[in-house]
């Protein structure tokens, strides 16, 4: 798994171009794109990155790449980001990090937005993996509760014994559903709940998937009948 998250997301340095401003996802798989993304730099690769968490803006800093605000570019030419599950119609869960909110606004910012991911994340439906969904410290009992209510099991996110804040300083919920048998509406009817920042669930957003299968990619497009 571990090679498999590697070659993917070096992969995905194949679509950088010199010039481009590049959206950095975050989490265990687009951390071998920085990485790769770092060495082209220092060979002379003219880039600028918009990070997704602080946590990527302090790696891509230490490799040396340009990192500029919303306030400084007028579009991201691409997003390069990881997944925690991804479906045949290239829909995904992502989250598992807590950067979600920041990962969908420059997801949906950008021109293209590819997903890098090993073949344990995808899936033909999702659910398989939790569904994080980032809420308002204020009242977040009173929204877990409304969430539980479309048939799943909420649980306030932990790191050891504090409560995991986001970068955005909000709570994230875990929300557990058995499966997910329409994602659009349940992202519809969630994000309409008051409390909720956003949902976990990336609909009709990526343009292409690459997937490490062993030492090897498997590249899959969206179409524009999908």
């Amino acid at each position: 798994m571990h090679l498999e998250k590697k070659i993917a997301g070096e992969k995905a340095v194949e679509f950088i171009e010199d010039g481009m401003t590049i959206g950095l996802g975050t989490g265990s798989t687009v951390y071998w794109f920085i990485q790769k993304l770092g060495e082209l730099v220092s060979k002379g690769l003219n880039v600028k990155g918009i990070p997704t968490s602080k946590n990527t803006e302090q790696l891509a800093r230490s490799l040396g790449i340009p990192i500029v605000s919303f306030q400084e570019i007028d579009n991201i030419h691409v997003a390069i980001d990881g997944a925690d599950e991804v479906d045949e119609k290239l829909n995904a869960i992502k989250g598992g990090g807590g950067a979600l909110v920041r990962e969908k606004i420059i997801a949906e910012f950008a021109n293209q937005f590819i997903i890098v991911v090993d073949q344990s994340k995808c899936s033909k439906q999702l659910g398989n993996h939790f569904l994080p969904v980032e809420v308002t410290p204020f009242g977040w009992q009173g929204t877990a509760n409304n969430i539980a209510a479309f048939g799943c099991e909420v649980k306030l996110r932990q790191v050891g014994n504090k409560t995991f804040i986001s970068d955005n300083n909000n709570y994230i919920l875990d929300c557990y559903f058995k499966k997910i048998n329409d994602a659009s509406l349940l992202h519809q009817r969630i994000k309409m709940l008051t409390g909720v920042v956003d949902t976990g669930l990336f609909i009709d957003l990526a343009d292409m998937v690459i997937v490490g299968k062993g030492n090897e990619t498997e590249i899959i497009k969206k179409f524009a009948n999908d």
